[in-house]
């Protein structure tokens, strides 16, 4: 899959629909900045939850956007192999099949391409 193509195009589609339901889209911008802020956790940690929920829910879209946030982050490989370790043991097979995916965009947003 080209990671950032599909976002690109993802993007489009939510910014089509959200023109749609503007009050519905302000409210769940409003909502995504809330959660995101620091508090007892920090935003990191908090894209790292994201990304198993991701993951678990087999959401490419999901996976794009929180894989570039945790990029944007400075996750390291290693931090994104260890949740997604996480992630495959609590959903099993369509789990290890989705964070497969996932490192494959890790790698082509950080430009980490082995």
């Amino acid at each position: 899959m080209n990671w950032k193509k599909f976002m690109v195009e993802t993007e489009a589609n939510i910014a089509t629909f959200s023109k749609e339901i503007p009050q519905t889209a302000k409210g769940f911008a409003s909502m995504g900045a809330a959660a995101k802020s620091n508090g007892a956790l920090d935003e990191k940690t908090k894209e790292f939850i994201a990304l198993g929920i991701a993951v678990a829910t087999r959401c490419d879209s999901c996976i794009g956007f929180h894989i570039r946030s945790l990029v944007r982050l400075k996750a390291t490989r290693e931090e994104v192999c260890e949740a997604l370790e996480m992630s495959t043991f609590m959903g099993g097979g369509p789990s290890f099949a989705f964070s497969a995916k996932a490192l494959e965009a890790y790698d082509e947003f950080s430009d980490n391409n082995l």
